[in-house]
């Protein structure tokens, strides 16, 4: 049996993904525009087995909402639950941080380490952002040891509600994001260290440092 096969249907899925996540993170298509299979799988050059499983991914970042007999539409935003989840990672990142200090698991450490590299050599485009980003708080709450707070800190880090916040965040604010990866590395180095305080500390307040701008 041809091994390579899995791979190549799993690269269209993997290119499928990215092009419709990317239309719809910039807007391309708004939130409640319809995702006709047929033809969207045309326009792509594509089967519809590949599609259909890139949109199950992109639902489960909270990007595509699929119905029986309805099919796929791109999920609309609502403010008061992207405020909520914001707040919310007040409560679930800090504390987190602080039992990463005392657990320190390896690979979360090392996805940490990366991150920052990676945030140290983005682009400004905001989707590429936003990522590297993710990765890290996600890798932060990972190195708790703790599978429980990893999903819950996944869902907070849903795409649809965090690519809103975090545009707005940016938006004529590139300096702020440059810091982070500063703030980052002081985070974890807390970790690495041993320093269970700081660590939460530097974790509280560089997320409320950046609330959901008005302007």
């Amino acid at each position: 049996m041809n091994s390579t096969g899995p791979l190549q249907i799993q690269s269209v899925v993997d290119q499928v993904y990215a092009v419709v996540r990317a239309r719809i993170l910039s807007g391309e298509l708004p939130g409640g525009s319809r995702l006709p299979q047929t033809s969207l799988a045309e326009e792509l050059g594509v089967s519809r087995t590949p599609l259909r499983e890139a949109l199950r991914r992109l639902s489960t970042e909270g990007l595509v909402v699929l119905e029986a007999n309805r099919g796929a539409t791109v999920a609309t935003h609502d403010l008061s639950d992207m405020l909520h989840a914001w707040r919310a990672r007040l409560m679930l990142e800090p504390p987190a941080a602080r039992l990463a200090a005392s657990i320190k698991v390896p690979e979360a450490i090392e996805r940490m380490r990366r991150s920052i590299a990676q945030q140290r050599r983005v682009s400004d485009d905001i989707v590429e952002s936003y990522d590297v980003n993710r990765e890290f708080h996600i890798a932060l709450v990972s190195a708790s040891g703790n599978p429980h707070l990893e999903q819950f800190a996944r869902m907070l880090w849903m795409t649809r509600i965090g690519v809103p916040i975090f545009a707005g965040q940016v938006a004529g604010h590139q300096e702020d994001v440059r810091r982070w990866a500063d703030e980052h590395e002081a985070i974890l180095d807390a970790v690495v260290r041993g320093k269970g305080a700081a660590a939460e500390r530097l974790t509280e307040e560089h997320i409320a440092a950046w609330p959901p701008r008005d302007d």
